[in-house]
């Protein structure tokens, strides 16, 4: 499953919710005729999420606002609040040249261009400005945590068959 967002409250009185999207294209996501909603986002096991069928998507600010036929009233979008919402890779639509969904950059290797390995990404965070790859590199008391910015500047390649990412960043930076 790959997480796309999550419910941040409910939406009207007639069943809507309020979404914050995890990515940069989430009217895409208007393509697929079920989104998937569960509690633990890390769990790739299909039983932990329920499919619903998407009634309408629409923006609202920096979020978006959903509605599900199967959530008619306010009581049944307040039950909803706080789920993460996936879909099946075979579901999402496939990104563009030089896009990649998180999950994909999730456990990959950041090498810089001298070789020297910096890390593996551990996750991003969303800035505004652009996001940022989180990675960690060794153990205990000898891990060391480094922030990226995912930006064309540093980023020199990504390559998923490789499994690893090429930087323009230094190992003291």
């Amino acid at each position: 499953m790959i997480v796309l967002g999550r419910i941040v409250a409910p939406h009207g009185v007639r069943g809507g919710v309020k979404i914050h999207p995890f990515g940069d294209d989430p009217h895409s996501w208007s393509k697929m005729v079920y989104w998937w909603l569960g509690r633990n986002p890390d769990s790739s096991n299909e039983a932990d999420w329920k499919a619903y069928k998407l009634e309408s998507l629409r923006d609202q600010g920096k979020n978006l606002v959903a509605s599900f036929d199967e959530v008619s009233d306010r009581n049944g979008a307040e039950a909803l609040d706080g789920l993460f919402i996936a879909a099946p890779r075979e579901y999402m639509p496939k990104p563009g040249l030089d896009e990649y969904y998180w999950d994909d950059l999730i456990g990959l290797a950041v090498l810089n261009t001298a070789d020297v390995q910096l890390g593996v990404v551990q996750g991003l965070i969303e800035t505004g400005a652009h996001d940022v790859l989180q990675l960690a590199d060794g153990e205990g008391d000898a891990k060391v945590e480094r922030l990226i910015p995912f930006v064309g500047a540093f980023i020199k390649s990504v390559d998923l068959t490789l499994r690893e990412i090429r930087v323009e960043w230094e190992a003291d930076w």
